[in-house]
């Protein structure tokens, strides 16, 4: 009697143990399955239910299945009780409404060649938690034969046991005679024929290893289904399981990583390349007896070893197995080699998708940096999500580099491409910006040299970069951007804005390029986001629209975490970019928290020194000062300050070959105002002198501003050169 293909579930996948003789054990607890060991050989009573005033079935459902001829039934596993409404009785040649049979009076109504059938498919259904279903023939009281079809799934209580069964059944009598006519061998080349174009799509989808092995696991084969799958590897001379069903675990974990003996039917099929049909275990036993004894354990009746030949190579093994024996006729055969080649050419696409993206992967992790260093008084966090497609390589990288002086220095980067090629130029490119920045160059000169070694590297290849330096004692930021994408900054409230940097041409294109430095400053607990432009843009989502979501990630309140909250953040914009389904591009992403010093409290100190021939730095300087005393909350002083300071630096690298040292400090003292000194000092032994200049002269009146604008100054010695200084009150009165 044909029955259908079970369905292949995820539930109707897993192994179930195996019994004596090939049989599959029923549920895990004792009894529910009692009323299936054994097949009786009279028809006992039928005791009719009580209709309860109508059928069980859903109202929304009762039309159309009375309109089909469908009915219904509830096999209750562990009271052995099959309950069935009137049309299911109908169906089954039992006259009245709903009834009520143990499961060993419901296989005594089947036709005898049938109940053997249908036993197995449902004990393995229940043993397994998963579907089965049949057509089968039942015997009518008067003798008549009709064919029945049902289809059932098993359901499990809170434990995870076998408790129910609940399913559907129709007259497939119509269906078993169409099948049984001339033209049943017709259909069936029809199925497969279908069954081949459908086994050749679905593979032609499957992407990794694991994608072959779950759709061969679920291909229905038409005509035949079979009771057990494998599919292995076949790498130095033993087997790799890749995927099974319808075996028990042990079973399985036996046989992979074997070695192939040679009088084992898999390794003749792998040596000739050649399928093995083996119809019976007496077969199996002579044709291969020192393999028997380790076959006959997993209760198979009949085999079909299909080898895996693809660019002339044998690269694994397909068994397909049967409890039943059976002689495969030539239509059956040639399917099943058919099959062979398809999951060959499948598996061998597969194979080398897989070792890609490992030698991918693997290239990323080694040109990523391995960890983030930490910086006191700032907390890092960063991401990094590959494309999900193709290699899921690109250049996009991040780092962070410790400065001298305290200092830390940011880069996110993405160099053209999306290729091992592209990795390797950005891991040049990565290594040659963490030295510039290492060895203390300004922001400007470490972009202006990373462009020059990109083009000296004559790659065809360009790159987008954003390098920001951050003074940790202050919380002042110096950005430089090349052809990149400016960054975020989330404010201390929860709000968020674009912070604009001038911008210069990618690296690469010109070794000559210059770039202009933007400074900004943080207030403690406040955020730099720094992002590569897979997370902003895409085919459908333009660069405006990507930013201001970027800035709606980045507001709000931070999302619980059991650790640090900027950590809470780059998680919550990395989870909307992974489950975005416009996401095309792979993302890097870097955030950098301004802690301010200990205790969150604004410096009262600022410190730096200026290069002699670093002319630049003195407007660097200017700015740090201002905005150190609109944070010190003496923004009154900021002027006079300003103008004092750029003095006597100016006098101090002017007029020596050697550096200065700028500090500027708060003084806080009970019941008086607050008190900035500023000192410069340089090593030199030339002291300055006060002079008249003329009206018509260019310089020379340095200390005079110091001597009427300041509240005090002086000159000291320091044993090698000398300190200048000055002080102003806050609140004050001016001079």
């Amino acid at each position: 009697m044909a029955t259908e293909p079970e369905p292949q579930g995820p539930a109707s996948r897993r192994i179930g143990p195996p019994t004596q003789g090939g049989r599959r054990p029923g549920p895990r607890a004792t009894g529910h399955t009692a009323g299936l060991s054994t097949v009786p050989t009279a028809l006992p009573a039928v005791q009719p239910l009580p209709t309860k005033g109508g059928d069980s079935t859903p109202e929304w459902l009762e039309p159309a299945m009375a309109a089909n001829g469908i009915g219904s039934f509830d096999w209750d596993i562990r009271r052995d009780l099959i309950e069935a409404d009137h049309r299911a009785a109908t169906i089954l040649g039992v006259a009245g409404s709903n009834l009520s049979l143990s499961s060993e009076a419901f296989l005594a109504l089947l036709h005898p060649e049938d109940a053997p059938v249908v036993r197995r498919r449902v004990e393995r259904a229940v043993a397994e938690l998963g579907q089965c279903g049949a057509y089968y023939r039942t015997v009518f009281p008067g003798g008549a034969l009709h064919a029945v079809r049902f289809r059932g799934r098993v359901l499990a209580d809170a434990f995870g046991r076998p408790s129910r069964m609940v399913g559907f059944i129709w007259d497939a009598t119509a269906e078993l005679h169409k099948r049984e006519d001339a033209d049943r061998h017709a259909a069936l080349r029809e199925d497969r024929s279908r069954f081949i174009k459908e086994a050749a799509r679905a593979l032609s989808e499957a992407v990794t290893v694991r994608d072959v092995a779950r759709v061969f696991a679920e291909l229905p084969l038409p005509g035949l289904p079979p009771d057990g799958l494998v599919l292995a590897a076949f790498e130095t001379g033993r087997l790799q399981v890749l995927g099974a069903t319808g075996y028990p675990r042990e079973t399985v974990a036996n046989y992979d990583r074997m070695p192939l003996e040679p009088f084992q039917p898999a390794a003749e099929a792998i040596r000739n390349r050649l399928p093995i049909f083996l119809s019976s275990r007496a077969e199996y036993q002579e044709r291969y007896p020192e393999a028997w004894p380790k076959a006959a354990a997993a209760g198979r009746s009949a085999w079909a070893f299909l080898p895996l030949v693809a660019s002339g190579r044998t690269i694994g093994l397909c068994v397909v197995s049967f409890d039943e024996a059976r002689e495969l006729d030539a239509d059956e055969r040639t399917l099943l080699s058919t099959l062979g080649g398809l999951v060959a050419q499948s598996l061998a696409r597969a194979r080398l998708h897989d070792a890609e993206h490992e030698l991918a992967a693997g290239l990323q992790r080694v040109m990523l940096p391995r960890t983030v260093p930490s910086v006191s008084g700032v907390t890092t966090a960063v991401r990094y999500l590959p494309a999900g497609s193709g290699l899921q390589i690109g250049g996009d990288w991040y780092d962070v580099v410790p400065l001298p002086g305290g200092h830390v220095g940011l880069v996110i980067g993405d160099v053209q491409g999306h290729d091992v090629h592209a990795a390797g130029i950005m891991g040049q490119l990565r290594i040659a910006l963490r030295a510039y920045a290492a060895e203390g160059h300004p922001p400007a000169a470490v972009m202006a040299r990373a462009s020059r070694f990109l083009a000296d590297l004559d790659t065809d290849h360009f790159a987008t970069c954003t390098y920001a330096e951050v003074n940790v004692d202050y919380g002042v930021v110096y950005a430089v951007r090349a052809g990149h994408l400016d960054p975020v900054v989330r404010r201390a409230d929860g709000s968020s804005a674009v912070q604009s940097v001038v911008g210069g041409l990618p690296l690469g294109l010109s070794a000559d390029q210059e770039y202009q430095v933007t400074r900004f400053s943080l207030d403690p607990g406040e955020t730099v986001v720094l992002c590569t432009d897979g997370l902003v843009e895409s085919r459908s989502m333009d660069l405006d629209t990507g930013m201001s979501r970027l800035c709606g990630s980045v507001a709000g309140d931070l999302p619980f975490a059991d650790g640090d909250p900027i950590e809470a953040l780059a998680d919550r914009i990395a989870n909307r970019a992974a489950d975005s389904a416009e996401r095309e591009d792979d993302i890097a992403l870097l955030l950098l928290r301004w802690d301010g010093p200990e205790g969150g409290l604004a410096a009262q100190q600022l410190r730096r020194r200026i290069g002699q021939a670093d002319l630049a730095r003195v407007s660097e300087l200017r700015g740090e000062l201002r905005d150190a005393l609109r944070r010190w909350g003496v923004a009154e002083l900021i002027d006079t300050a300003e103008l004092l300071a750029s003095e006597l630096v100016t006098n101090a690298i002017r007029h020596t070959d050697r550096d200065a040292m700028f500090t500027a400090r708060l003084y806080r003292e009970d019941g008086r105002e607050p008190r900035l000194r500023i000192e410069v000092e340089d090593e030199s032994d030339l002291w300055p002198k006060r002079r008249t200049p003329g009206e018509q002269a260019s310089s020379g009146r340095g200390l005079m501003l110091v001597e009427a604008l300041a509240d005090s100054w002086g000159v000291e010695p320091r044993g090698s050169g000398k300190r200048m200084w000055f002080e102003l009150t806050a609140g004050g009165e001016e001079n």
